[in-house]
């Protein structure tokens, strides 16, 4: 079953929002993050120019959170980052 972008978007807003809260997340978190960056940059169904700007930004982030000493410094020093991606996630509604 393929997922459609809403649904990428959706998981993608899910695992930030987790990882916010939980302030942890795991290397293989990180590699969803990137891989569902990939999947939803290929699909070139997104068309808001804001969420386009910030997908590199959030697949870097996933980047260095794969390598990061510290996961939880990791998110802390994202915080207004990821909030304000899962904001723009949150306003797509991609057809």
């Amino acid at each position: 079953m393929t997922l459609s972008v809403n649904d990428q978007l959706r998981l993608l807003h899910d695992l930030l929002d987790e990882q916010m809260v939980d302030n942890t997340g795991s290397v293989a978190e990180y590699q969803q993050i990137k891989r569902l960056i990939q999947k939803i940059i290929a699909n070139n169904k997104i068309s808001d120019e804001q969420l386009l700007q910030l997908l590199p930004e959030i697949y870097n982030y996933g980047r260095l959170g794969e390598i990061a000493q510290s996961s939880p410094e990791h998110i802390t020093s994202n915080i207004d980052n990821i909030e304000n991606w899962k904001n723009a996630i949150q306003q797509i509604n991609v057809e």
